[in-house]
């Protein structure tokens, strides 16, 4: 976590690592946090879940305090849609391994 806010709130660079489209990176760093979130809470997914998606809004606001970030709804959006699609991934893996003899 501390690394995803290091890396939203450092001045943009080309060698800060990338996938080449914002949102699609904040919907990557946001599925490891669910996927995470959801081996080490194990009861409390949803909570943690939207626990992570205050943290983004957080984020966020602390964006628009930089002068080389700006806040944007639009990542929030992002974010909670990696946390759904890293809670998906998490989910299939665990019933995979659990069929498997």
């Amino acid at each position: 976590m501390l690394t995803l806010m290091v890396l939203s709130l450092m001045p943009p660079s080309p060698s800060l690592p990338s996938t080449g489209w914002d949102k699609s990176n904040h919907m990557l760093g946001f599925a490891v946090l669910a996927i995470l979130g959801h081996f080490a809470w194990p009861g409390r997914r949803w909570s943690m879940l939207l626990g992570l998606l205050a943290y983004g809004g957080l984020i966020e606001v602390l964006q628009s305090f930089t002068p080389d970030r700006f806040a944007e709804l639009g990542d929030l959006v992002a974010d909670g849609a990696g946390l759904l699609a890293g809670k998906a991934l998490a989910t299939l893996y665990k019933r995979l391994a659990s069929t498997r003899f």
